[in-house]
Formats: structure tokens, sequence, C-alpha cells
């Protein structure tokens, strides 16, 4: 248990950053979903759209420091191969 006040301090704001960066990871999530969706309903342009709705979002889980530049790049990059190969 935290003595000093700035160790409690330091415990209440990781759980509120761990909060945020939980639900920044949930709407990823979700974003990615409707993708992964479109494209197992063989529609193209849905998943075209879902994927440019999603990317900004993924980018800025990079830029929050909730994912990695590498996995996001990786992400996107098979999302766009599995797109490119409905049509």
């Amino acid at each position: 248990m935290a003595h000093h006040k700035s160790a409690k301090k330091r415990i209440r704001r990781n759980e509120r950053r761990a909060e945020i960066n939980r639900s920044r990871i949930s709407r990823i999530r979700t974003f990615v979903k409707k993708v992964e969706l479109a494209i197992a309903g063989g529609d193209k342009p849905a998943a075209e759209t879902a994927l440019r709705a999603a990317q900004p979002e993924m980018h800025r889980g990079v830029s929050k420091g909730v994912l990695h530049r590498n996995t996001v790049g990786r992400k996107l990059s098979r999302l766009s191969a599995r797109i490119k190969a409905i049509g």
C-alpha cells in the first residue's frame, strides 16, 4: 500500500489512464470488427468504407500509446490485402 501522497495520487491516475486506454482499445476493436464483417459478407465497397473509418482510429491508438506502430501497420496491411482479394 502506498504511504506517500504522490504515490497515492499516482495510483489514482493509473486507474484513470487504464480505464481510458481500455475504452480506446475497445473502440478500435469495434471499428476493426466492422471491417471484418464486411469482408466476411463479401461486400467490397462496404469493407473499403469501413477500413477508411478504422484507419484513423488505429493510428490514433498509436499516437496515444495504446498500440505499437508495427502492430497497427501489420493489421492494416492484412485487412487491405483481404479486401483486395474480394474483387
